[in-house]
């Protein structure tokens, strides 16, 4: 039974649940949220006939006449294990032949120091993609921060954080910043921040119905909306992801005004209690460029999440399988372009918008 299928659905989540290298893109709940791409997960199992590894996949058609088939940081399972992730990787190739699939892409939670799954990935087919340091670069991030909160106190915590990141959290709290947990309905205030935010730093945001379905699809059980209030206005928001033994920081947005009362650390303090509520192992902080010069556009970034003294992790980068070279080559030459133009053409729109909802104030 190398497709999963509904009976199993129950087993799948516990197994993704519990195995250290589960992870909340390979959730059904998020194959909900992208909707728009097909999805399948194929397994593999053991001799007591129990999942013992699993890819869930996604896959968006282009151009109409073929596919890109995406395993987001897939596969679940004893990454060292070459016959397990063998099995996966053949069964994964059976669905992309039957969806016409050009090109097979995972990016799995594996460090890049990790020569032996190095080994076995190229050993299967893998070709890897280890240049990438750019978020523009990468689908998922390849550099994130990560904290090891698991059987930590917050005394402990706190007391490991940069000595000014400490006084930013306690400022915050003392000028009167109060971080409250929204519904859906207070999605619509986070969106106008990640708007504000989107314009400020030069990156397109995703429209507000997108994370009314992640809220769906997600919320109560895996997903948040954390909103800093000050002076009765919501000055900050973030939205984490609880899945398995791990917390993510997925998106995050703040005003143009009272940045001076540090909303964005007390932020991320209250997420990682959470995780330390969830009784989680590890605080993921997300992507960061894997640029560390303090000249590079994004190191503002890099030096905000390092603050809180997260171990820096590089992921193994971008795997993939080219099935059908021709095709590949078609996307790469003129499908990417295509997309960064709607891209620009996008962000124009947003900046319109954002133009338009400031006058109207």
């Amino acid at each position: 039974m190398p497709v999963l299928t509904s009976d199993r659905m129950e087993e799948y989540k516990e197994f993704l649940q519990s195995h250290p290298k589960g992870h909340f893109l390979q959730s059904p709940e998020w194959a909900k949220v992208k909707s728009d791409w097909k999805n399948e997960v194929v397994i593999s199992l053991d001799e007591n006939g129990k999942i013992k590894g699993s890819m869930s996949l996604l896959i968006r058609d282009i151009m109409g006449v073929a596919s890109m088939m995406y395993s987001p940081r897939g596969p679940v399972c004893d990454i060292h294990d070459k016959e397990t992730f063998k099995e996966l990787v053949e069964e994964a190739k059976k669905v992309g032949k039957k969806h016409h699939a050009f090109v097979f892409v995972v990016d799995p939670d594996v460090p890049s120091d990790d020569e032996e799954f190095k080994s076995i990935a190229k050993e299967i087919g893998f070709r890897i993609k280890e240049d990438a340091k750019d978020f523009a670069q990468m689908i998922q991030p390849r550099y994130v921060f990560r904290l090891n909160v698991k059987n930590k106190t917050e005394e402990e915590l706190l007391a490991s954080f940069h000595e000014k990141w400490r006084y930013n959290i306690r400022l915050a709290s003392r000028k009167g910043v109060t971080v409250v947990e929204g519904g859906r309905d207070d999605l619509k205030k986070f969106h106008d921040l990640m708007l504000t935010t989107g314009v400020r730093d030069n990156f397109l945001i995703r429209p507000l119905e997108y994370f009314e379905k992640m809220y769906d699809s997600l919320a109560p059980d895996y997903m948040k909306v954390l909103i800093a209030m000050y002076n009765n206005e919501p000055i900050a928001a973030v939205i984490p992801i609880i899945y398995g033994n791990k917390v993510w920081y997925l998106y995050g947005a703040s005003s143009n005004e009272h940045r001076n009362v540090m909303p964005n650390y007390l932020l991320q303090w209250e997420q990682i209690k959470l995780a330390l509520e969830h009784h989680a192992d590890i605080y993921d902080f997300r992507g960061v460029s894997g640029h560390v010069d303090e000249s590079h556009p994004q190191y503002g970034i890099y030096k905000f999440k390092k603050g809180f003294n997260g171990d820096f992790v590089e992921f193994v980068g971008e795997l993939s399988i080219v099935m059908n070279p021709f095709m590949n080559f078609i996307y790469n030459t003129f499908g990417k372009k295509l997309r960064a133009f709607m891209i620009r053409r996008n962000k124009k729109k947003e900046d319109k918008l954002f133009e338009s909802q400031n006058n109207a104030n």
